[in-house]
């Protein structure tokens, strides 16, 4: 059992930066894989990025390409998400989610483990 908390979500005016970690509680299995999601009010969670702890590959959404960047730092056994040049509709509840072995998916139903969601606030 994985069990995923993040943190560093906020409130950043449009243009502003934060970067959100996901720490798990065990040690980071080279056949772990890790994406981001993020849900709106009244919308569909959606994929936002994912990594694959073992070789590093690393996948975003069209949305935010150029803007955001997924890393993982296996000692701190944490995944981050950099996100850069923040929108007004980059607001939403940012989650983490795991699952072992495979690629990265870019659909929820793909991972087994989530964490409880951080807020992020982007004000125009």
């Amino acid at each position: 059992q994985v069990q995923l908390v993040e943190s560093g979500g906020g409130l950043v005016q449009a243009g502003g930066s934060l970067r959100l970690s996901c720490a798990a509680s065990e040690g980071a299995s080279s056949r772990y894989v890790v994406g981001w999601f993020r849900q709106a009010a009244g919308k569909e969670r959606e994929f936002v990025a994912g990594i694959r702890w073992s070789t590093g590959s690393t996948y975003y959404a069209d949305s935010v390409k150029g803007r955001f960047t997924i890393s993982r730092d296996n000692a701190k056994n944490t995944v981050y998400l950099q996100m850069n040049s923040l929108k007004p509709e980059d607001a939403a509840v940012y989650y983490c989610a795991a699952r072992y072995g495979g690629g990265v998916s870019n659909t929820p139903a793909g991972y087994n483990y989530w964490g409880q969601g951080t807020q992020v606030t982007v004000s125009s």
